[in-house]
């Protein structure tokens, strides 16, 4: 959808670590049901936002680890960076806004009296975030020197551009945040900064399109500014940091528009969809048998999600090996289609299903799985859809993906109320081919 100018169903504004990632979770199975959810249902109308507190490179480093979702919009940096699109398009107005009343020369020159301060990495420091680690039992009384120490500052310039206004020099009033999370990061920032006030400044960039309804997603201190965004939905996850829930406490308990979910990160966004009553949430990856379970759900993207995860399914031996279900999938696919592999071998849709057949439990005990990202679907006929999506596949360590597009018929097929796929067309994504032999089968 086009990112701005159309009102959303839905937008969900989500931290990353031990929010949307759970870090405990080695093969992701709760970022995977959300994924799945989200392309199937979401992703035509609704928006995807990460709000964290990792910098871009730290950021673009944990999706080659993680199976995350291309966002529509990233805010990094605790707010201070706000980013459009895949390929990242910076807003410079929300930088130069955030410039006005900051200067990180001063604040490094404060900082550095406080020994109680580690730095963290290099790539964690930004032009307007300055971040440190501190010891959970000094960190009150650290930010409270700090702050007062800072505030010096404000009132010794406001001073001076008083005394030299004649001469029209003009010195920079200091307005900072101070933003403790997990236990341990104390992050510095501009006053107008944050992940509440990059959100906030979001809404006013919609012009009155805002999304229908807003969802907002945190486990630490850094996420409770988005708690406090008026007409906003929220779920801390079961596996919130001691320091969010004390501030829910003292200051939201009685918002019946934000919960303490019982799951863990992803799967505590999807509770949350569901408590709210948001849209659908039963992740295709909850069904274990689609034929069995009859949901009211009938488009383009929903089907690729659900014939990928029966693929994934077949591959690790979690289906019953049987003619009968290879001859029920044969339904689904047009006898003359045709299927290009990215190696750009071509098959007969009914020659892949044999090939299929073979492959039976090759990725059994195997950390093997496969979602969809960018899935978007265009209604070109009649009964005909063009869907074009990234199928991402990962094996272990191995991972590799491939542009797909899918042209699907709603009345060709031999199955009521289904879905024909007539046509199946892949090509590597640049960077992520093979590079030896690979038992890729789709």
């Amino acid at each position: 959808m086009d990112l701005l100018s159309a009102a959303g169903r839905l937008m969900i504004v989500s931290d990353l670590d031990l929010t949307m990632v759970d870090h405990e979770d080695p093969e992701n199975l709760s970022l995977l049901r959300f994924n799945a959810l989200w392309e199937a249902c979401y992703r035509q109308d609704s928006l995807l936002v990460y709000s964290s507190g990792r910098s871009p490179a730290s950021y673009k480093k944990l999706r080659k680890n993680r199976p995350l979702l291309t966002p529509d919009i990233t805010i990094m940096s605790v707010g201070t960076e706000i980013m459009y699109g895949e390929s990242m398009v910076r807003d410079d107005e929300w930088e130069r806004y955030l410039n006005q009343r900051w200067n990180r020369d001063i604040v490094m020159e404060e900082t550095a009296k406080f020994p109680q301060l580690t730095p963290q990495s290099e790539t964690a420091q930004r032009p307007l975030k300055v971040s440190f680690f501190v010891k959970k039992d000094v960190a009150s009384k650290v930010m409270k020197a700090l702050a007062e120490q800072l505030e010096k500052h404000g009132v010794r310039i406001y001073m001076l551009i008083h005394l030299l206004f004649l001469y029209q020099v003009l010195y920079q009033i200091l307005e900072v945040k101070i933003v403790y999370s997990s236990g341990m990061a104390l992050d510095i920032l501009p006053k107008g900064a944050g992940k509440g006030q990059a959100l906030l400044y979001l809404f006013k960039k919609f012009h009155g399109n805002v999304p229908v309804h807003t969802l907002v997603c945190g486990d630490s201190g850094n996420d409770a500014e988005l708690f406090g965004v008026p007409g906003v939905y929220g779920v801390m996850v079961s596996n919130a940091q001691e320091e969010l829930l004390q501030w829910f406490a003292e200051n939201a308990k009685d918002n019946p528009n934000l919960i303490h979910a019982t799951e863990r990160c992803a799967s505590g966004i999807i509770q949350a969809i569901g408590h709210f009553s948001l849209g659908p949430n039963v992740s295709p990856r909850d069904i274990t048998d689609f034929q069995k379970c009859k949901l009211d759900i009938f488009n383009p993207s929903y089907e690729v999600v659900k014939f990928y995860l029966l693929y994934e399914r077949w591959q690790r031996a979690e289906v019953e090996k049987s003619e009968q279900y290879m001859e029920n999938l044969k339904l689904i696919f047009y006898p003359a289609g045709i299927f290009v592999h990215p190696s750009g071998v071509e098959r007969s849709m009914h020659q892949f299903i044999d090939e299929m057949g073979k492959s039976y439990g090759s990725k059994r005990r195997m950390q093997y799985h496969i979602w969809l990202d960018r899935v978007s679907s265009a209604q070109i006929g009649s009964d005909t859809w063009l869907v074009k999506f990234d199928k991402w596949e990962s094996s272990g360590k191995e991972r590799h993906c491939c542009l797909t597009m899918v042209l699907l018929s709603s009345t060709q097929g031999k199955v009521p109320d289904a879905f024909t796929w007539l046509h199946v067309h892949q090509t590597w994504l640049d960077g992520s081919e093979p590079k030896g032999p690979t038992t890729w089968l789709l």
